[in-house]
């Protein structure tokens, strides 16, 4: 398979450490990032025409990324002011 855009460490590169820290020591944030990357493969594999989806679905799918993208960013920024 190609390239999958949108993958977290893409998304927050200047977070690396706090992308493995989270996912090693954060149940909720374990799960939300599987979530994450679990729905961004979907959404490459529609865009690519390997799955088939109408344009609703694919925009339907689209706003959950960024509702996961935008908590996810959200625990990255208090842990990084907490340094955890």
């Amino acid at each position: 398979m190609s390239h999958v855009p949108h993958e977290l460490h893409e998304e927050f590169p200047e977070a690396a450490a706090a992308l493995t820290h989270l996912k090693s020591n954060d149940a909720h944030f374990a799960k939300l990032s599987d979530a994450y990357h679990e729905l961004n493969r979907e959404i490459h594999r529609i865009e690519t025409d390997i799955q088939p989806a109408s344009d609703e679905a694919l925009e339907t799918l689209k706003k959950q990324r960024l509702a996961l993208k935008d908590e996810i960013a959200g625990l990255i920024k208090a842990a990084e002011v907490t340094g955890s």
